[in-house]
C-alpha cells in the first residue's frame, strides 16, 4: 500500500500526541521536543548541543500546512527550565487558536527548517517500506494508516 495524500494521526491524551486537534482556522499539530541540529555528532558536551522547542505548526481542514512557530526555550544543560518553558509557551500559542480542541487530525506531508533543524512530516522508506515520518518527535506512520504510530 502506498503512502496517502493525506496522513492520519490519532489524538492520544497523556502521550506523544496530546496537543493536536481542529481550531476555527483548520488542524493544529503542537509538541515540545528536543533535538540536535543537522549532522551535529555526539561529544562529551552534547547536553550544550541538545535543543529544547514549542511547536505549533497549522494546517487548513484539507490537512496543507499553513505555517509554524518553532521557538526554542535552552538546552539539556538546563533540562527542567527548558522544558517548562516551552510547554508554558505552546499552552499559550495554543490558547490563543480560536475555538481549538483536541482530537484526531489528517496532514499532509510538509517541512519547516529552523536553525538546522527539520520539523515536518516527511515521507521516508524504511527496511524497503515507504511511511511518514513526524520530525524532529521521530513518530513513524505506517500502514493501515489508522493515525497510530511507532516511537
Amino acid at each position: 500500500m502506498t503512502v496517502p495524500e493525506v496522513i492520519p494521526i490519532a489524538h492520544e491524551p497523556g502521550y506523544h500526541t496530546d496537543t493536536i486537534g481542529h481550531w476555527d482556522g483548520g488542524q493544529f499539530l503542537g509538541s515540545v521536543v528536543a533535538a540536535f541540529p543537522n549532522g551535529y555528532t555526539v561529544t562529551d558536551d552534547w547536553p550544550a548541543h541538545k535543543r529544547w522547542h514549542a511547536v505549533l505548526h497549522t494546517f487548513d481542514a484539507a490537512g496543507h500546512h499553513l505555517g509554524s512557530r518553532v521557538e526554542r526555550t535552552g538546552t539539556d544543560e538546563n533540562h527542567r527550565t527548558a522544558v517548562e518553558t516551552a510547554k508554558n509557551l505552546l499552552t499559550r500559542w495554543l490558547d490563543a487558536l480560536p475555538g481549538h480542541r483536541y482530537g484526531d487530525i489528517a496532514i499532509r506531508p510538509f517541512r519547516h527548517e529552523v536553525d538546522d533543524v527539520l520539523f515536518g512530516l516527511v515521507i521516508e522508506t524504511f527496511e524497503g517500506t515507504e511511511h511518514a515520518e513526524l520530525y524532529p518527535d521521530t513518530l513513524g506512520f505506517y500502514e493501515p494508516w489508522d493515525g497510530s504510530y511507532d516511537t
